[in-house]
């Protein structure tokens, strides 16, 4: 195999394999980036076994073939070559000859015939702007468990109808939900699947370097997720087993709501946060007449307390959240405000955008739906 491509162009895809390919693995081929020629173009492809990545770039073919070389010491090395042509020669015991200039290298490769194949994509099923599917991600990728043990609980749930996009995740003690008006009338009844938290970090930096206006093409078989983006395709293996039935912990009512401005608020819950358990990071919310007050303390070290105005006059109320899972809605979120909503001290609190439903448009977004469950701590 013998090719020529542009320092730049390379660099570009080769970026996007680096988040796919095992780092530690004892399949080293795993480590390794297949690069197959094409009718003008080579074809770069990663894969974990569990994600895998297919891009490809402009390029001079002088002789077809494939073979892999390893993904990250290739990317280290071409992007400190100055921007040029860059000429490769794979010869056949798999060493890859590479010149730039008055730069001459040569790096061990491994035989393509060890690559694992990759699955087709199958028909689209449907299409969902990047820019849309970039947002659902940012919106509930925190709330996702980190616990392996609860493995149906390492991704998100997402759910597609002829009229709309859903995208939920929760770790037991909190649940984020999104939904967009996606308009897909090939999708019928609803499309339910499970996407890995891993995929979702492959997708934002997918959508990141995507044209304003880019569709993915979305598509899926019994095994895989398909994400097509123009020339690249990101798939992933689905999740197995059963989301929790998120319907039951969505409140049904909210006896009290107060409005907030978010980067007010923002700066208090950070400040009287550091006076909080290191564990736990718990505050609490002491809702009066006309104020709220957001207090936190450490024994027998200090604690914290600040008062904000607010238009209130329902029951005092005392209640206890993790400071931290309420930091990450308001670092999500798009809004200048929000709101609060809440029964009672043992009741879960939800936080929505202030100006959020079909047809507003605020911060960049029109027909959007985006609430935060947080559950109470005891304190």
């Amino acid at each position: 195999m013998e090719f020529s491509v542009k320092q730049s162009d390379l660099v570009r895809e080769l970026n996007l394999s680096q988040g796919v390919v095992e780092k530690k693995t004892t399949i080293p081929i795993l480590s390794n980036v297949l690069i197959e020629t094409g009718d003008g173009v080579i074809h770069l492809t990663a894969t974990d076994l569990e994600l895998g990545v297919r891009c490809s770039c402009p390029a001079r073919i002088i002789k077809a073939g494939a073979g892999t070389l390893p993904a990250r010491r290739l990317l280290d090395y071409i992007r400190l070559l100055p921007d040029s042509e860059v000429s490769f020669k794979v010869m056949d015991n798999q060493w890859a000859n590479i010149v730039c200039g008055r730069s001459r290298s040569r790096i061990a490769g491994m035989s393509r015939d060890s690559y694992p194949e990759l699955p087709q994509m199958p028909p689209s099923l449907g299409e969902i702007p990047a820019s849309t599917l970039s947002a659902m991600i940012q919106k509930t990728i925190f709330a996702i468990s980190n616990e392996e043990s609860r493995f149906t609980l390492n991704g998100a749930q997402l759910l597609m109808t002829d009229k709309a996009l859903t995208m939920v995740a929760t770790d037991g003690h909190r649940l984020a939900l999104v939904e967009h008006k996606v308009a897909n009338p090939g999708v019928e009844g609803v499309y339910k699947t499970l996407l890995p938290k891993k995929a979702m970090q492959e997708l934002l930096k997918l959508a990141a370097d995507a044209e304003e206006g880019a569709l993915f093409q979305f598509s899926g078989d019994d095994n895989h997720l398909f994400f097509q983006l123009g020339e690249r395709l990101l798939l992933s293996r689905k999740l197995t087993g059963n989301f929790p039935d998120f319907e039951r912990v969505l409140p049904k009512t909210q006896t009290h709501q107060v409005f907030l401005g978010k980067d007010e608020i923002k700066s208090t819950i950070q400040r009287v946060s550091q006076f909080s358990e290191e564990r736990s990071k718990a505050i609490r919310l002491q809702f009066a007449d006309g104020e709220m007050k957001v207090f936190s303390s450490m024994s027998d070290t200090g604690e914290s307390e600040e008062t904000i105005a607010i238009d209130y006059s329902g029951p005092a109320t005392d209640i206890g959240f993790n400071a931290q899972y309420l930091l990450a809605f308001l670092g999500a979120s798009a809004e200048g405000a929000f709101s609060f909503l809440f029964n009672d001290a043992q009741s879960a609190g939800e936080m929505r955008p202030a100006a959020q439903g079909e047809g507003e448009k605020k911060g960049g977004e029109v027909g959007y739906t985006y609430r935060y469950v947080v559950m109470p701590m005891r304190i």
